[in-house]
């Protein structure tokens, strides 16, 4: 990371023409994660593997943070993006397993959640909300409070709405209409 702080801020058209350049939008046919049909495929972790795109994409979150004291990201989409994160905003994170180790102490994360502390919720991309639902449920079995949720794309098929029902509020850096616009 180059300094600190959010300058050189990527907006979502700058967003959405890296990630068109990275090769982590497809169009054609796809089944997703849900098991539904979608005629794009997103794929962050295609860019951030470079390390341009990550600290773009870093400094992008990072600028949205907010004043929760913590991050927190599910394995394997959103860690690159929540340690580059807490790196730029100076501020501890928890790593999300997607199931419990099966040995040691079968933590569902890594990292600490002081009861009753605030956590903001990182996420790659949101689609129908599944995943980010199970993040919110893991955090707030551990008793951190988790009132919103930031997230490089969301695909706008209801991730939105479900993660409002649990008085979880969704940002999205780059809405799915501003990657159709950027790919014609």
């Amino acid at each position: 990371m180059s300094g600190g702080g959010t300058a050189g801020v990527w907006d979502a058209a700058q967003i959405a023409r890296e990630l068109l350049a990275a090769g982590a939008v497809r169009f054609g046919e796809f089944t997703l994660a849900s098991g539904a049909k979608s005629d794009v495929y997103i794929d962050v972790k295609r860019a951030w593997t470079d390390p341009r795109r990550l600290e773009g994409l870093a400094r992008a979150l990072a600028a949205r943070a907010g004043r929760e004291p913590r991050l927190a990201g599910m394995e394997l989409g959103a860690v690159p993006l929540v340690v580059a994160t807490a790196l730029l905003v100076r501020r501890p994170f928890v790593v999300l397993r997607k199931a419990p180790k099966e040995h040691g102490t079968r933590q569902p994360f890594e990292g600490e959640i002081p009861a009753g502390e605030a956590v903001l919720l990182l996420e790659d991309v949101t689609t129908t909300g599944g995943s980010s639902e199970r993040s919110v449920q893991i955090l707030r079995d551990a008793g951190a409070r988790v009132e919103r949720a930031l997230t490089v794309v969301d695909r706008g098929e209801g991730a939105a709405a479900r993660l409002g029902a649990l008085g979880v509020r969704l940002e999205a850096l780059v809405p799915m209409a501003e990657l159709r616009a950027a790919q014609r």
